[in-house]
């Protein structure tokens, strides 16, 4: 089934110039994508965005970090995008990602681990939603 998902290429990915690597992984693995910008969150777009971690004790360093740089958002379209976006990611902690995933390759930390990907197709709906606009999704 063909599904739409979003990924964020984190500043710290940005900063050391991987967007490309980044994309060509989506790419060799029939993950199109169909939605790019790069942007610069604001302090309470971070917050909104990740509020379901409002509660949690990271809350205020992810904000931080989200906002300290530039950001790449992307809708990303393809065969069990959100599924298959989540095991190209790897593991959170890139120390324990599989080989060859983006995060064991250009992950820095489990704070600084290049990406982000929606976790569940409903998910995905409401993260591309915040980010882009139906005329943003070229298909």
């Amino acid at each position: 089934m063909l599904e739409y998902t979003l990924s964020i290429i984190k500043p710290d990915a940005v900063e050391r110039n991987l967007i490309g690597d980044i994309n060509s992984v989506f790419e060799k693995n029939d993950l199109k994508i169909v939605a790019q910008k790069m942007l610069l969150l604001a302090r309470r777009d971070a917050e909104i965005f990740y509020q379901i971690h409002k509660d949690r004790s990271f809350f205020n360093e992810l904000c931080d970090y989200m906002t300290s740089g530039p950001v790449v958002v992307q809708v990303l379209k393809g065969k069990n995008a959100v599924k298959k976006n989540r095991n190209l990611m790897g593991a959170t902690n890139p120390e324990n990602a599989e080989e060859n995933t983006i995060r064991k390759l250009f992950g820095i930390s489990v704070e600084k681990n290049s990406v982000h990907g929606s976790d569940s197709d409903k998910n995905a709906k409401i993260e591309i939603n915040f980010f882009f606009s139906q005329k943003e999704i070229l298909d």
